[in-house]
């Protein structure tokens, strides 16, 4: 019986990497900045410490360094954690991205049979890809030791499409997590801690991106450990179709 799990901390990746293919999740704003470059027609390199940052960044012709380190982005970085500013990026840099939970997450999930960077611009396809896997684990990036909302909803509607395809939930939380989030309407994001945190630091751009994007890229995202690729999630299992209403 194929099976999923829903779980939400950057640490929690060391309990299923051996196991499940993963998706990982960080909607404010990591894997919607990785997304969002990668439909751009930059590769992307997410990296988990600042000196891999400068190590990668290095090996690669005109990269380009983006992301935060407890909410500030960091000396010589070109452009923070934002997909709004990504989105506007000319030419075909790669980027190097760093954040303190996403790209965190990512590289703990290093190791696993497959990896899988999801968002509300790609949702659906990733939901259909991961029908190829007999286990899954839904993984939010969560922030000092807590949840968020925005993440908990988007792995919540990928777990309804696993649902609605005869997947099993795993535990009792993963089944909390999926009532808890049945039928919510995507403006709660707009209350999460995290958009609270953006309205407060002048990001409001970005919280505007994320709303406005929904669905609108048919790819999935793969990690290989050190770099993510944008694939057609055709031909690799279906799950059902369209927004959670």
């Amino acid at each position: 019986m194929s099976s999923f799990a829903i779980d939400s901390l950057p640490e929690s990746a060391a309990r299923y990497r051996d196991t499940h293919a993963l998706a990982v999740v960080d909607v404010f704003r990591a894997t919607t900045c990785i997304v969002t470059a990668l439909a751009g027609g930059h590769a992307v390199y997410p990296v988990g410490n600042l000196a891999e940052a400068f190590m990668q960044a290095a090996r690669l012709r005109n990269a380009l360094l983006a992301g935060e380190q407890d909410g500030t982005v960091p000396k010589d970085f070109d452009h923070d954690n934002s997909p709004a500013a990504l989105s506007k990026l000319d030419g075909a840099s790669p980027v190097v991205l760093l954040t303190s939970a996403g790209t965190l997450l990512l590289t703990n999930c290093r190791g696993a049979s497959a990896i899988y960077v999801a968002c509300l611009r790609n949702l659906s396809a990733t939901a259909a890809r991961l029908g190829a896997h007999d286990r899954v684990a839904l993984i939010g990036a969560g922030t000092r030791g807590k949840p968020r909302p925005e993440d908990q909803l988007v792995c919540a509607w990928m777990g309804e499409r696993l649902l609605t395809a005869g997947y099993e939930p795993e535990n009792e939380g993963t089944m909390r997590e999926l009532e808890a989030w049945r039928g919510a309407d995507i403006d709660v994001v707009r209350q999460s801690p995290s958009a609270d945190y953006l309205r407060g630091t002048g990001r409001d751009e970005d919280i505007e991106f994320v709303l406005s994007h929904v669905d609108d890229i048919p790819e999935v995202a793969v990690y290989n450990g050190q770099q993510v690729s944008l694939l057609s999630s055709t031909g690799f299992g279906e799950v059902a179709a369209g927004l959670p209403t």
